[in-house]
């Protein structure tokens, strides 16, 4: 489902809001795995994890909450660094496990100060071909 800014679900009645949460499917840890894309060129900035209220905060607030593995806590992007993440448009994959956000990011998307999180460690894998 992709939520617009023609109808963003923070202004629709609560069921929903709840018809998507019921439907995002969390793993063991109570987690979904948020793959974040700037909106208009489409560059893949990141990946952080959402528990049901992060989810909850993120299609409601417009800014991007994540649940942080490792502190145990919620931080929304940018509080801290002032690197913001602004929800223009959310959807969930065919088997309704992983969440993809488009945003316009403020400043750098990763924790390094790198625009984007998949900057930093660049691989050289072959390159496949179709050969029919």
């Amino acid at each position: 489902m992709t939520a617009s800014l023609d109808s963003p679900i923070g202004s629709e009645p609560d069921s929903q809001l709840e018809a998507v949460l019921a439907r995002a499917t969390f793993d063991s840890a109570g987690l979904l795995p948020a793959i974040v894309q700037q909106f208009d060129t489409h560059e893949v900035l990141m990946l952080g994890y959402m528990n049901r209220e992060a989810l909850r905060r993120t299609l409601t607030e417009g800014r991007v909450t994540f649940w942080s593995r490792s502190r145990q806590e919620f931080w929304r992007k940018g509080d801290t660094s002032g690197h913001a993440q602004f929800v223009r448009a959310a959807s969930l994959d065919c088997d309704s496990d992983t969440l993809l956000l488009q945003v316009e990011q403020i400043g750098a998307a990763c924790h390094t100060g790198e625009h984007s999180c998949f900057d930093v460690d660049p691989l050289t894998p072959t390159i496949g071909f179709n050969h029919e």
